[in-house]
């Protein structure tokens, strides 16, 4: 039996099949990102707790709105995980050499750079997201009143320039390279060694993802929180100043003023939403991608 897929769907299969899956995925975790990044952006001394706050989102929303922001979330989907995927899977397949596994380093290496490449293409469907999630926590005077995710991709470089639609980009690129560094790498890693133990299994899939998921959101939930506080603020009215001039003063800022920990705000819920989504997304690959290879195995 050998494969008799033509060249370029071979070259095309991991983007097209990443972005399916990214967006499956996306629609399972919906509400748990909306409460995620309210609870970010609760200030020092707020409520955090993730029930507290959903409870008073569904009283004073309505359930249907944990779903706001969900043709955003899809855009970005269709834009960054089929990119970050497609890069990190055609980026190890030119590093192969052989059968032989790729190391750890080089799997970090495909890891940084597909989310690198992932981040810059996704960022506007990102900043379009949070926007539309961060809105109704404004003051009345200050909300931007978006209608939807076109609404708000035609508005903010109308309104702030096109280059708007990047603000809040470094921490964005830095966020989804430790994301991916400790996703895609620790999963593809996790799950050779199981194999190489346990044998191969869907229940392989399913542990290297929750093993995935955790060093996903310890390296990435700071720099998420950061890229969350930057592009949801908005000028003072007096002194029409941005509360952030950059990253790093988002950095010294919250470190002086809430402490290290605010960074780690939401813990649970960032872990709850990545981890689903982490087996979600590779499950489906793996489905796809075996279908697939039936589709045009070789007799």
């Amino acid at each position: 039996m050998g494969d008799t897929r033509p060249g370029w769907m071979k070259k095309v299969q991991p983007f097209f099949v990443g972005g399916f899956a990214g967006c499956t995925a996306t629609c399972c975790v919906q509400p748990i990102d909306m409460i995620k990044v309210r609870i970010q952006l609760v200030e020092k001394g707020g409520n955090k707790n993730p029930f507290t706050i959903a409870t008073k989102f569904i009283q004073e929303e309505g359930i249907l709105n944990l779903y706001k922001g969900l043709d955003a979330g899809i855009i970005r989907q269709i834009t960054y995980t089929t990119t970050r995927l497609g890069v990190f899977r055609v980026t190890c397949d030119a590093m192969q050499q052989g059968d032989k596994p790729l190391p750890l380093w080089q799997k970090s290496v495909a890891g940084l750079w597909a989310g690198a490449v992932g981040s810059v293409i996704g960022n506007p469907a990102d900043l379009s997201l949070i926007r539309l999630q961060a809105d109704p926590t404004l003051p009345v005077e200050q909300r931007r009143h978006y209608k939807g995710v076109f609404d708000a991709l035609y508005r903010i470089p109308k309104e702030e320039g096109f280059f708007a639609l990047w603000k809040g980009c470094t921490p964005t690129v830095v966020r989804a390279m430790a994301l991916n560094l400790g996703q895609l790498a620790s999963f593809d890693q996790a799950k050779e060694t199981i194999a190489h133990y346990y044998g191969k299994g869907q229940w392989q899939t399913l542990l290297a993802s929750a093993i995935s998921g955790f060093f996903a959101v310890t390296f990435s939930l700071p720099f998420d929180f950061m890229k969350t506080r930057i592009q949801k603020q908005k000028p003072d009215p007096v002194t029409k100043e941005l509360p952030y001039r950059n990253m790093f003063h988002c950095f010294t800022k919250v470190m002086a003023e809430e402490g290290p920990l605010a960074f780690y705000s939401g813990y649970p819920t960032y872990y709850v939403r990545i981890a689903p989504h982490a087996m979600i997304t590779l499950l489906v690959v793996d489905a796809c991608n075996w279908q697939i290879g039936q589709l045009f195995k070789k007799q």
